[in-house]
């Protein structure tokens, strides 16, 4: 299926506002992925005139290559109790999920330092509580956000299944898993060797055991999902631009955003750039322990299997996603600098995994990915004003929970822009937790 195209549309904001013309009801939000497009489309909704300002269409990041999971009934962060014990053995993996190169690692030190404390059991839990306010509703806000219409062509709704070979030792993290979905009455169905064959047949022999997560889902394509998002924003009267945000300049009431091109002065400004958001904000003395995770996905086209259900196999480190174009096996954790080359080999070690799991999988050529996703130590995203920049705003962080976090950050965001009353409780996400 074609892509859709999306016009960029100049904005009608002047280069300096004169009398005539006021700027305090225009924001601009920087980054056009899935949570800058949705806060965009929510101010626009709340009456704002709304400028996106990104390099690429929507979606050309992490928006463009995830996994596609929408995982509404998942609250569980990426640290979490025992998992330090875990890093050597990935790292010494040559097939591994976790990559970190050496030049690297003095640099990812102090983030590290707080994804540790982030693990600690009483903070997961608090953690969690946090992720399911904004992934409970994820389908409906995306109902919400591109139509019923476009929600069913591109949304499948069927959950998500968890799978492991019968020599797999369970999780260490088991316990912590099945209390956080005991805390927030997450359904789980355990799967043996009977329903695993009859829901993915073909499947290896060895793999025996299952989990399948009611009520998770995914997108058939990402890329088409957000880029809806970008047609209503557009066609509501939304204007997209396709510039490079340099600096952010407040001044007396305002800020001025200086583009490679253009200079824009507006009430508000929303950083949603994911993890450049970071460059933004250090200029203006703001530190945040934002980290860019690198991840990858082979696109497998015209697979010979009838994949149903979006699945991932924690113990060989991916997932796969049946998708219009194809199947997306994704997953993989790069540490390294944000600008370095990819490593496409990250992105080729996929298709020897899929081949084990489906062992007569034939496909087409290849086409490979390479992403950077903003991560925080906690998993939580940085949403709401900084308090002494007056219209400045942030809203980015959503690590490897974009597609299912993206839209309640975007909502919450939006909500506090507007100063009406948010849908859920904004402290959680506010930057003073950091220090």
């Amino acid at each position: 299926m074609q892509e859709p195209i999306l016009l960029l549309i100049r904005p009608r904001i002047t280069k300096r506002m004169g009398c005539m013309e006021s700027w305090d009801n225009k924001v601009v939000v920087v980054g056009a992925g899935v949570v800058g497009m949705a806060t965009a489309l929510f101010l626009l909704r709340g009456g704002k005139q709304v400028t996106v300002i990104d390099p690429f269409p929507p979606a050309g990041g992490c928006s463009f290559g995830n996994s596609g999971m929408i995982s509404a009934n998942n609250a569980a962060p990426i640290a979490m109790p025992g998992m330090l014990p875990r890093v050597p053995g990935w790292l010494l993996d040559p097939l591994g999920p976790l990559v970190l190169r050496k030049r690297y690692l003095l640099h990812l030190m102090p983030w590290l330092a707080k994804w540790i404390r982030a693990g600690n059991i009483n903070r997961v839990l608090e953690i969690s509580d946090a992720m399911h306010a904004l992934n409970k509703d994820a389908h409906g806000y995306w109902k919400e956000l591109v139509g019923a219409q476009r929600y069913g062509e591109l949304v499948r709704r069927n959950g998500q299944v968890h799978l492991a070979a019968t020599n797999d030792m369970p999780s260490r993290n088991a316990a912590v898993e099945r209390a956080i979905r005991e805390r927030h009455g997450f359904e789980a169905e355990l799967l043996g060797p009977e329903e695993i064959r009859k829901m993915f047949p073909g499947i290896a022999s060895d793999v025996t055991k299952g989990v399948l997560i009611p009520g998770n889902g995914f997108t058939t394509n990402p890329r088409r999902l957000v880029g809806s998002i970008g047609e209503a924003f557009l066609q509501e009267g939304g204007q997209l631009i396709s510039e490079k945000v340099q600096k952010l300049i407040p001044r007396e009431g305002r800020i001025m955003v200086m583009s490679n091109t253009s200079n824009y002065e507006v009430a508000d400004v929303v950083v949603a750039a994911g993890a450049w958001s970071a460059d933004l904000l250090a200029p203006l003395g703001i530190t945040v322990p934002l980290e860019g995770e690198r991840g990858y996905h082979a696109m497998l086209p015209d697979a010979n299997i009838d994949l149903q259900y979006t699945l991932s196999f924690r113990s060989r480190g991916f997932g796969m996603t049946p998708m219009e174009t194809g199947i997306r096996v994704a997953g993989t954790i790069e540490f390294t600098f944000r600008d370095a080359p990819p490593d496409e080999t990250l992105a080729q070690r996929f298709i020897p995994k899929a081949k084990l799991l489906f062992p007569d999988l034939t496909h087409g050529e290849p086409r490979l990915w390479m992403g950077v996703r903003p991560s925080l130590p906690d998993s939580l995203p940085l949403v709401g004003p900084v308090e002494r920049i007056p219209g400045l705003h942030l809203a980015f962080g959503n690590s490897h929970f974009g597609m299912t976090g993206g839209p309640a950050t975007a909502r919450l965001a939006a909500d506090l822009v507007l100063r009406a009353k948010p849908t859920i409780d904004a402290v959680p996400y506010r930057l003073s937790r950091f220090g």
